[in-house]
C-alpha cells in the first residue's frame, strides 16, 4: 500500500497542477437486508450455515467516509473507511461446527459478522464535462473481517478473523440533467477463481450550493471466498444518503 501511494502522488504530482479540488463524502444509512450470509469455517470439516436464513438479522445502521482529491479536473485519488457489523441472533436446528467448536441445536446463539473495509483508489476520468462525469481505476482493499459466534447457554465464544489485500477495479458515471440535480453510478468490482467482490452505489445528486450537496440511492455489497480456511459468501442491501462537501 505504501508504494502504491508512492506511485499515485508521483504521477499527479510530476505535472503541473491547473486545477485541485478536495471533497468530503459522509454516507449513512440503514442495512435492509441480507438475502444470503452463507459461512463455513474451517472450509473442510465445518458445517456450512446461511446466517440469513437460519438466524434474525438485527437492524443495523452503518456509515462510511471517503476523502478524495481531484488534480486537472481528471485524476482522483480517494481514501475510504467504510466500517460495519451486522449482528444475527437465534438457535440452528441442527449442530454446528465452527471453527472447532460445536454449537448445539436449539439453543440460543448470537453471531457478530464484521466486514470493515479500508480502501485507497485512483480513478482517471476520460469524460469530464458539466453533464457528464465517466471514470475508470483501480482501488487497493484491505478487508479487516470477524466471524464471531457466541452461546452462553453451552458457555461456548469463538471467532475467526482474516485480514487480505484485494485488488479491484473503480468505476465512476455521473450525469447531470440539471444544473443541482444529477444521476450517479459508481463502485469498485472484481471477480477471480478463488472469489468476488462487488461494491456499487446507485442514486441521485442534489447540490445545494458550490460547496454542499446531498446524495441518496441503493447500496449493494456481494461477494465473498472459497479458500481453504474459510467459505463465506454474502450479499448485503443498503438504505443510503450522504452529505457531500466540495472545499
Amino acid at each position: 500500500m505504501q508504494r502504491l501511494s508512492f506511485c499515485l502522488a508521483f504521477l499527479l504530482l510530476s505535472g503541473p497542477v491547473v486545477h485541485a479540488q478536495l471533497r468530503l463524502d459522509l454516507e449513512s444509512g440503514l442495512v435492509l437486508g441480507t438475502p444470503y450470509n452463507e459461512v463455513r469455517i474451517p472450509n473442510t470439516g465445518g458445517t456450512l450455515v446461511d446466517l440469513s436464513t437460519e438466524l434474525s438479522a438485527q437492524p443495523t445502521a452503518f456509515y462510511r467516509i471517503r476523502l478524495g482529491y481531484t488534480i486537472n479536473n481528471r485524476h482522483t485519488i480517494s481514501a475510504l473507511y467504510a466500517p460495519l457489523t451486522v449482528r444475527y441472533d437465534g438457535a440452528f436446528d441442527r449442530d454446528v461446527n465452527y471453527n472447532g467448536l460445536i454449537f448445539p441445536a436449539g439453543q440460543a446463539t448470537r453471531v457478530n459478522y464484521t466486514f470493515n473495509s479500508y480502501r485507497l483508489t485512483y480513478r482517471y476520468d476520460f469524460v469530464a464535462d458539466e453533464r457528464w462525469r465517466v471514470g475508470l481505476g483501480f482501488t487497493g482493499k484491505i478487508r479487516d473481517a470477524n466471524v464471531q459466534f457466541a452461546n452462553e447457554t453451552s458457555n461456548r465464544d469463538t471467532n475467526f478473523d482474516n485480514l487480505g489485500f484485494v485488488p479491484l477495479i473503480n468505476f465512476y458515471v455521473s450525469y447531470r440533467p440539471t444544473q443541482r440535480l444529477g444521476l450517479l453510478l459508481e463502485g469498485d468490482a472484481l471477480g477471480a477463481r478463488q472469489g468476488r467482490a462487488e461494491d456499487i452505489f446507485a442514486g441521485a445528486t442534489y447540490q445545494l450550493s458550490d460547496a454542499f450537496g446531498l446524495k441518496a440511492g441503493y447500496r449493494v455489497v456481494e461477494g465473498g471466498a472459497n479458500v481453504d480456511t474459510i467459505y463465506n459468501f454474502t450479499w448485503i442491501n443498503y438504505a443510503s444518503a450522504g452529505l457531500l462537501i466540495t472545499l
